[in-house]
């Protein structure tokens, strides 16, 4: 039975045609990889071939092997792990599953068509991909109900204890996430500077580029002429904050474009924020049509006291969607964002008290811990 991946080191080329070394080490420096490379499974210990360096280029301890085609019957005695790809660029080959069930290959991969699929595992073995952020997204039922309060209280609430917070202003007509945080003229990239962004984006990179306020970073709007960023590279950027692990939290609007539809189907759960009054339960019935077409869980925040004999309760079942819990109004919040205080920042209210129980219950459940 094959073992896990080992984790950290270079991954490992075995091959020994000329045209297919030039294709992998060119998409190993696209990923930011550095190889070793043999001509048959290296000895323990032994020397690499293409620079004569010893240790960690063992077929056991690499953390990804790429076996080309011509190298497959060299390698066929070697034990059985896993990460393993068979390599090459015959589309039409015959024998190339039975080649790959001989040396364990999990998967086989065809250049050029499979370039970006092999830049990502080159790239995750770089990064050590290991569990994915929690991404949760919060949404408006209705305009004012208080989804970007909301938003940014999760994130600094979620970095005050301990986790590791990208906040993600996904509204390029709102305020701005980082004026909300108190940092709009902090340093670092905002959402145009990743419009021309193609593949995948550098998690680490990522995370290092965004401006750090309040423990947590932050990617927004800048006070510009609006750009439009690409849906392709909406979806690379969310998907880089959310290989760092942790918490990703993604203030959204209250429409479903091809843009927002992207960020939807990478979050694990949206919180619809609705004012506990009648007019905003149904606005919000048609903001959680649009939603539940992407979006694989979304549940209900009743914001302040209801109103008309509603209680959190109906609210919640008049929108077909789980309570999530209620955030009463709290008193002095607007002043004390006005002053510079972000939401959440004082953790006695009763937005930082929802925010806390939301993270232990939500962040429990991802760990296989019941809710």
């Amino acid at each position: 039975m094959a073992g896990s991946v080992p984790g950290g080191g270079r991954p490992l080329i075995i091959t020994e045609d000329p045209l297919l070394l030039d294709d992998l080490l060119r998409l190993c420096a696209a990923a930011g990889a550095e190889p070793h490379v043999h001509h048959a499974v290296p000895e323990p210990g032994g020397a690499a071939a293409a620079g004569g360096e010893t240790g960690s280029a063992g077929w056991e301890s690499a953390p990804l092997v790429l076996v080309g085609d011509d190298a497959a019957r060299r390698v066929r005695g070697a034990p059985r792990r896993a990460g393993v790809f068979l390599v090459g660029r015959d589309p039409d080959d015959p024998h190339v599953w039975q080649r790959a069930v001989e040396i364990g290959a999990e998967e086989v991969l065809r250049l050029p068509d499979a370039e970006s699929r092999l830049v990502d595992r080159l790239a995750d073995v770089v990064e050590g991909a290991g569990r994915p952020a929690l991404a949760v997204g919060v949404i408006g039922g209705s305009g004012g109900a208080g989804a970007s309060t909301l938003a940014c209280a999760l994130a600094v609430r979620a970095a005050r204890a301990g986790e590791r917070t990208i906040l993600i202003d996904g509204d390029p007509l709102g305020g701005g996430m980082d004026v909300l945080l108190g940092g709009e003229s902090a340093e670092g990239l905002r959402w145009p500077d990743f419009a021309a962004s193609r593949g995948r984006v550098g998690a680490g990179a990522l995370e290092e580029s965004l401006p750090e306020l309040h423990d947590l970073r932050v990617l927004s709007w800048d006070r510009g002429d609006r750009v439009v960023v690409p849906p392709a590279a909406i979806r690379s950027v969310v998907a880089a904050a959310r290989r760092r692990g942790g918490v990703v939290v993604v203030d959204l609007p209250r429409r479903v474009d091809e843009a927002v539809a992207e960020v939807l189907a990478q979050l694990d759960l949206v919180l619809m924020v609705v004012p506990g009054e009648l007019r905003s339960v149904a606005a919000a019935g048609r903001v959680a049509a649009g939603v539940r077409m992407v979006a694989r869980d979304v549940r209900v925040v009743v914001r302040g006291r209801c109103a008309g004999g509603l209680d959190p309760e109906s609210v919640a079942g008049l929108l077909g969607a789980p309570l999530a819990g209620e955030v009463p109004v709290e008193v002095g919040l607007p002043g004390r964002v006005a002053e510079g205080e972000p939401p959440g920042t004082q953790g006695r209210g009763a937005l930082a008290r929802f925010c806390d129980g939301f993270w232990q219950r939500a962040l429990g459940s991802a760990q296989g811990v019941p809710a």
